[in-house]
């Protein structure tokens, strides 16, 4: 028997569990092993990488130069007036009232 030392402990990882139909299993496993992983190390690095897309599109994007430029010049023009701006300046402030 191995004893565990309290840096050990701390490393331990979280056990996920799912359910999946065979073929998915199976379609899992041929990728990891094409990619010369075990189950587990594949479908966290697939894991990790879709939260952290999902994430970054959230928080983040690509433009190239023209994109950047039509952007910046967006956000530096004056909105157009419109009755609905209009009304929101004429509005007062919560805190005002």
């Amino acid at each position: 028997m191995v004893a565990v030392t309290p840096q050990d402990e701390a490393q331990r990882r979280s056990l996920i569990n799912l359910r999946v139909t065979s073929r998915d299993r199976d379609l899992i496993d041929r990728a990891a092993a094409s990619l010369g992983k075990n189950r587990s190390e594949f479908m966290m690095d697939a894991s990790r990488q879709a939260a952290e897309d999902a994430l970054m599109d959230r928080q983040a994007f690509r433009l190239d130069a023209a994109q950047f430029a039509a952007f910046v010049a967006a956000l530096d023009a004056p909105p157009a007036p419109n009755d609905r701006l209009r009304r929101l300046l004429a509005t007062p402030a919560p805190w005002d009232k």
